[in-house]
């Protein structure tokens, strides 16, 4: 399957430091790819390369597109929904406006795109007029990740959904996001500090250390690896 997601030789500044160092990376249409690495490995900036955020050099192809020097807008206009690390929602507005919000970008009406939603999250819809600020922490991850699906997104990006979740919570959350991925056919890049789930989940793994890719393959290989299962799986 080609990928809908690939990045050629890509360098990120920010100002005149350059944290990515000509890396590759790819996401399968329908997929799951997974950036793995220690805290200032150039895990977020690939993110924030992909949506326009940061300046970069190289090549970056999504669904035939050329990506590079586009705004983020107009990147996410293309497929592309981005859930940064923090989630983002907007604490002051209820659930239901957050998601007719996420949908700015769609044609015609919602509703039936937010009755999927709170058909895979329906805590949301039990939520729905409740302020996106007076939810749990798993409440407000669920509603980041559904507010971007309402722009009916080819490509998914995740920036560390379980961070400060309970373990439990994680787990709902990928389950939901797994199902997700298979019923709406949305790809996924996905950083995540639970590399043992991750890793589980993912077809294709990619390693980083200071802005290099130092390991790639398939998700199972990379489990496998004894460096990858004493760094980052424990054991």
């Amino acid at each position: 399957m080609a990928p809908i997601l690939e990045l050629r030789a890509v360098k990120a500044f920010y100002g005149q430091s350059e944290v990515l160092h000509g890396i590759s990376v790819a996401v399968e249409d329908g997929g799951m790819s997974v950036l793995l690495g220690a805290n200032g490995a150039g895990k977020t900036t690939t993110l924030r390369a992909i949506s326009g955020m940061v300046r970069s050099e190289g090549e970056i192809h999504f669904a035939g597109q050329r990506l590079e020097r586009r705004s983020t807008e107009a990147i996410a206009a293309l497929g592309v929904a981005h859930v940064p690390e923090g989630r983002g929602t907007m604490t002051g507005l209820t659930v239901e406006e957050n998601l007719r919000l996420g949908a700015y970008t769609r044609a015609g009406r919602p509703d039936a795109a937010m009755a999927r939603m709170y058909g895979y999250f329906p805590i949301l819809g039990e939520r729905r007029r409740q302020q996106a600020g007076a939810l749990s922490g798993g409440e407000q991850q669920m509603l980041a990740i559904a507010r971007a699906l309402m722009m009916a997104p080819r490509l998914l990006i995740l920036d560390e959904p379980s961070f400060g979740l309970a373990p439990r919570i994680v787990e709902d959350i990928f389950a939901i996001v797994e199902r997700i991925r298979r019923e709406e056919r949305v790809a996924v890049l996905l950083v995540e500090q639970n590399a043992t789930l991750a890793l589980e989940l993912a077809d294709q793994a990619y390693l980083l250390e200071t802005g290099y890719v130092v390991m790639s393959g398939p998700a199972k290989t990379l489990a496998d690896d004894p460096q990858i299962r004493r760094s980052y799986l424990g054991y």
